[in-house]
């Protein structure tokens, strides 16, 4: 192939935006591929070399693709800088509605040259990915297809607040990483100076910023980590998260659609993909694996190829290759180690089941005629690597092996000696032998508990995240918290265990941390009797079984 670097792109207002073009080295006119972040073009070439993502070295950003593979297959891979990244003028604005116009001026611009056929698709993960949806909602007219692989669509829910508590842990780390060199705090298109610094002055006093020197230290200097400075000014979701959420824009995309993601995903793209399939409305496709590592793809991101070529090949190329004969949805059960095509999500065969909370610390179909609790005390001090305190819930071994696929949630009642506090709640499978696998987890902030009843399902909660209640310390509270997608296979002799904590932990993960109660809490959970207190599962009948 033949690149040509450093070629300037003019966007609507004059911003002329960097990109590097891959050509395949005879001349033509070909379908193109537009990667599109501010994680800087140069960074995105394949060395062969690929490796775990890791936040010392920072290769996470490594994801427009490879260019190699797609150019000698008769695309043009375009990897462009978004305004205010890399080698592109302008300021950056974080996926804001600038950057999303600016990716219809890219695809425009492509379809124009020489070298285009007039079909246009793009590539890449995560931030490319999420780009993705926002730029396909423009409606440029040569897009003609997408590959959204590991994207969010909610950037409170998803992202920055799960649950309301803040991820601080993956923007502590994030913003080293990029391409931007210095950025003007998004707070400042929001709001006015003087409410600025009323935030400022009262989050400056809460029990969180106090017990967090980094917290303090983002507040008072805004230039040094501006997203997070903006996140921890904007604690409820809105507008300033609601220009950066595609979950707002997919009844906008009306091109093909090829949706994937990964089961561990569960701290950021796993929910997305599913929000994404239900809300567009064009032909469309889901895939849900898994990565060899539990922290996503290897890096730079070569996954998935062939899968994705067969897709533009249909869509850019009018090739049959037989993709779109095939049920919409293919699933890989954990567990069993198998894919399997489904038509829907949920499964409509799904088998709703209660499994309820009850003594001695057991998971029960059936629910306990007495009352019973459990408690437990979050750590704000627990030293890095060690596990929380936790109350555990297990099943008795399953007889047979059992399949659970589908959204899960957990309903509960439970009492705290504060106002606030912060839950954490994990789903494993146990082996016989005691060791385990993380299959999900969940997070929610007891004091933003309440529900948007329009928006909830039984077996998907959804929390408004507008305001804070105060709880009055000792009153019993019910909570409903929504636990991420899951697909396992409990092989006989396995059982189901939740965790319930008050916190996370580096032992856990080392990026997804939160910034959870910093103060000393005794948390009670209730259950039996008047306590409606269960896990929502979807049982999955084998075969010859009826739901």
């Amino acid at each position: 192939m033949s690149v040509q670097r450093g070629v300037m792109i003019p966007s609507r207002d004059g911003t002329r935006l960097a990109c590097d073009v891959y050509l395949p080295d005879q001349p033509g006119r070909y379908p193109a591929l537009l990667s599109y972040s501010h994680y800087g073009k140069d960074l995105q070439r394949i060395t062969g070399k690929r490796s775990p993502l890791s936040p010392l070295i920072g290769n996470g950003g490594l994801e427009a693709g490879d260019s190699e593979f797609f150019v000698s297959r008769g695309y043009v891979h375009v990897i462009a800088d978004a305004r205010g990244s890399g080698d592109s003028q302008g300021e950056y604005c974080y996926q804001g509605p600038r950057e999303q116009e600016d990716g219809y001026d890219i695809i425009e611009w492509m379809a124009e040259q020489s070298w285009c056929d007039g079909n246009c698709g793009m590539l890449g993960m995560s931030y490319f990915a999420v780009m993705q949806y926002m730029v396909a909602a423009q409606q440029p007219p040569h897009l003609k297809a997408i590959v959204p692989y590991e994207a969010l669509t909610d950037r409170y829910r998803q992202s920055v607040y799960h649950g309301g508590l803040l991820n601080e842990g993956f923007w502590h780390q994030w913003w080293g990483h990029v391409s931007v060199d210095g950025m003007r705090p998004l707070s400042y298109d929001y709001l006015p100076q003087l409410e600025i610094e009323r935030r400022v002055t009262a989050l400056m006093q809460t029990p969180e910023v106090q017990h967090s020197p980094y917290l303090h230290i983002q507040l008072k200097y805004p230039n040094k980590n501006p997203l997070l400075f903006g996140w921890m000014l904007e604690p409820f979701d809105g507008p300033f998260y609601w220009e950066r959420s595609p979950y707002r824009m997919l009844d906008r995309i009306r091109i093909p659609t090829f949706l994937v993601t990964r089961w561990t995903s569960w701290a950021v793209h796993l929910a997305g993909a599913f929000q994404a399939y239900e809300g567009i409305n064009a032909p469309k496709k889901l895939l849900v694996m898994e990565t060899e590592s539990r922290l996503g793809p290897l890096r730079p991101w070569t996954d998935h190829h062939d899968l994705i070529l067969r897709w533009y090949d249909h869509w850019l190329k009018g090739i049959d290759t037989g993709i779109m004969d095939e049920p919409p949805i293919q699933l890989l059960i954990k567990g069993s180690g198998e894919y399997r095509f489904e038509n829907e999500w949920p499964l409509a065969r799904t088998n709703w089941t209660k499994v309820y909370l009850a003594g001695n610390g057991s998971l029960s179909l059936t629910r306990p005629e007495d009352s019973g609790e459990s408690a437990f005390a979050n750590d704000p001090d627990l030293p890095p690597g060690q596990l929380p305190p936790a109350v555990t819930f297990q099943t008795e071994p399953f007889a047979t092996d059992v399949e659970v696929t589908g959204p899960v949630a957990l309903n509960f009642s439970a009492t705290l000696d504060q106002s606030d506090a912060t839950w954490v709640v994990t789903l494993r499978d146990v082996a016989p032998d005691g060791s385990s696998r993380t299959l999900t987890k969940g997070w929610l902030r007891a004091s933003q508990r309440e529900l948007d009843l329009e928006k909830s399902r039984p077996y998907q909660p959804w929390q408004k995240h507008t305001a804070k209640e105060e709880l009055a310390p000792g009153q019993s509270y019910p909570y409903a918290m929504e636990i991420r997608e899951v697909s396992n296979q409990f092989r006989k002799g396995h059982c189901i265990a939740l965790d319930i904590r008050g916190q996370d932990s580096t032992a856990e993960d080392p990026i997804w941390v939160h910034t959870c109660n910093p103060i000393a809490t005794r948390h009670v959970i209730q259950f039996g009797g008047g306590f409606d207190s269960f896990l929502l599962l979807p049982f999955i009948p084998g075969k010859g079984e009826t739901a």
